[in-house]
């Protein structure tokens, strides 16, 4: 996978200790070691990085190796052949074949979506289930 174009790119010799942080798209292809946040943005960890960090980012893709835990306001990625190891807590999650997870993870749903289930009026369901049996032949 190539960087998204208007992305950073960190590459494959470049080594980096402590704390990065930034307000655009970041794509690594070194060795970082320490956090990283992009709250607003995108990181990609491309097929030749090694990252041992704590992320906090809105969305991310791993195309390579990631120790750490991550926290993504949007979307987590893990491409095929990528492993990462920690915990994640993620609006969503892609998992491709032959991609490794070693970790928890909590989705979380959107707050825009949380009040659209509960808007909903509980009362026919309940009767409907109540009238209806889900198994007719163990009731005689």
């Amino acid at each position: 996978m190539n960087p998204v174009e208007g992305s950073t790119v960190i590459g494959k010799s470049v080594v980096i200790r402590g704390e990065l942080s930034g307000s655009e798209d970041l794509y690594i292809d070194g060795d970082i070691e320490g956090t990283i946040t992009l709250t607003e943005n995108r990181l990609t960890v491309g097929p030749n990085a090694r990252v041992r960090a704590n992320i906090a980012v809105r969305d991310l893709v791993v195309l390579g190796q990631l120790t750490g835990n991550v926290n993504a306001s949007g979307r987590v990625d893990l491409r095929q052949s990528s492993s990462l190891h920690g915990d994640i807590v993620a609006g969503r999650l892609s998992i491709e074949e032959s991609a490794v997870l070693k970790g928890s993870v909590e989705l979380k749903s959107s707050t825009a979506a949380a009040p659209a289930p509960s808007s909903a009026p509980t009362a026919p369901a309940e009767t409907a289930a109540s009238a209806t049996p889900l198994f007719p032949s163990a009731t005689k």
